[in-house]
């Protein structure tokens, strides 16, 4: 599943979006299902692990005099 890899968040999410709903609907065969929640549990994998690489780009570690890490605050703030 090397083209999840490179997926955007927005295009993992809506491609998740629609491996749920197939399975949902529960109108594919027992093989294909399986195949459609592996897919989905790597989506969502992806779609984790963009949240976390935003979430560290937006906070950034505010150093105290010392040295040490005092608190946390947005990016752009």
């Amino acid at each position: 599943m090397s083209d999840i890899d490179g997926m955007s968040f927005e295009d993992a999410i809506k491609e998740l979006e629609k491996v749920v709903g197939q399975l949902e609907r529960g109108d594919v065969a027992l093989d294909e299902s399986i195949a459609l929640y592996e897919r989905g549990a790597a989506l969502k994998a992806r779609c984790e692990a963009k949240l976390k690489e935003a979430e560290e780009k937006v906070a950034k570690i505010t150093l105290g005099a010392d040295g040490a890490p005092e608190k946390t605050a947005p990016l752009d703030g």
